[in-house]
């Protein structure tokens, strides 16, 4: 499969004062022109590196990342700045994400000013109408960051990432700040913005049920690697146990499936990053762990159309149904 951004063997560690930390190890990623990829995971499991490395805030150890079938990291500087501007971010923290001295407007402004797009008046045409697309009166242009609402301000960062036009927009957490209300707000703008220009989003997300509610497809990170690959209905049928113990975790993903109120949760803590468990990583919490689990790593292995799961449960029903 081809699509707007293509990673293959992606892998983004970190050089800390406690040794060689690998946030995301060799994942496979394809997300088609205006489609909506869900990234779904405890948090550590490597979900916003696996974003920064996208936008190219972080670089990757290595793999390869395609936009729009070319590498950033083989083009010269002017051809990989052009390129850049197909790919933005809208971050989890929209208060974190403002200049707190900056006004509004001025910072809706600042990727064209950047870019070198357009005159002053030109891009203050420009911004009025951004903030029209995101429901922001124009008198707001000239309110600081802290004069804005949690939710108000999280659109300005949509309006941010939208002034470059891009294919394909990197939201990371965009909605788990703010409350339920808003957060139902800045989720109907985003499927709007999607419908009226294509764009495709990476969405990253701890909460399954939003996952649900906006994606095409769904990815499940563990400990820095793809587990399971779905589409968005396929996730009321999980295949690996990780997914499964998601979806139990979660009080509002489907409706009747939820086991807070009797605590079948998931088991065991999270294993380090720096020390990482061999194989499977999720033996170590995996109620199905048999010994194979503890030595060889699984392969994503296709378990229904469109699904994909990493688990030797599927490995070894596929392999008997070709012995038969």
């Amino acid at each position: 499969m081809t699509g707007l951004l293509e990673m293959s063997g992606v892998s983004v560690s970190y050089r800390t004062s406690r040794g060689r930390l690998r946030a995301v190890d060799a994942v496979d990623l394809v997300i088609g022109r205006g489609e909506t990829l869900g990234l779904v995971g405890e948090s550590g499991c490597g979900k916003s590196s696996l974003g920064k490395a996208v936008v190219g805030l972080v670089a990757p150890e290595s793999g390869s990342i395609l936009i729009d079938g070319r590498d950033p990291a083989s083009l010269g500087r002017r051809d990989r700045q052009a390129l850049r501007r197909q790919v933005q971010m809208v971050f989890q923290d929209p208060m974190g994400a403002l200049d707190p001295r900056q006004r509004i407007g001025a910072a809706i402004a600042e990727p064209l000013r950047v870019q070198g797009i357009g005159r002053r008046t030109e891009r203050t045409r420009a911004v009025t109408a951004l903030m029209s697309q995101v429901g922001l009166r124009p008198e707001l242009a000239d309110r600081l960051p802290h004069e804005l609402s949690g939710g108000q301000r999280q659109r300005v960062g949509i309006a941010r990432a939208l002034a470059l036009e891009p294919a394909l927009i990197v939201c990371d957490e965009p909605v788990s700040a703010l409350d339920l209300s808003l957060q139902a707000q800045v989720l109907n703008l985003l499927q709007r913005l999607q419908q009226q220009r294509g764009i495709a989003y990476l969405f990253i997300s701890h909460d399954i049920a939003v996952i649900e509610r906006v994606a095409d497809r769904v990815a499940v990170m563990y400990l820095g690697r793809v587990v399971e690959i779905t589409t968005a209905d396929g996730l009321r049928r999980p295949a690996h146990p990780y997914t499964s113990a998601l979806l139990a975790s979660s009080p509002a993903a489907i409706p009747g499936t939820s086991r807070i109120a009797t605590k079948e949760i998931i088991g065991g803590d999270l294993p380090s990053p720096y020390d990482q468990p061999a194989g499977c990583r999720f033996h170590t919490r995996c109620p199905h762990a048999m010994p194979r689990c503890r030595r060889e790593v699984p392969a994503l292995t296709p378990v229904a159309p469109g699904q994909a799961a990493a688990c030797f449960l599927f490995a070894d029903a596929a392999a008997d149904d070709l012995a038969a």
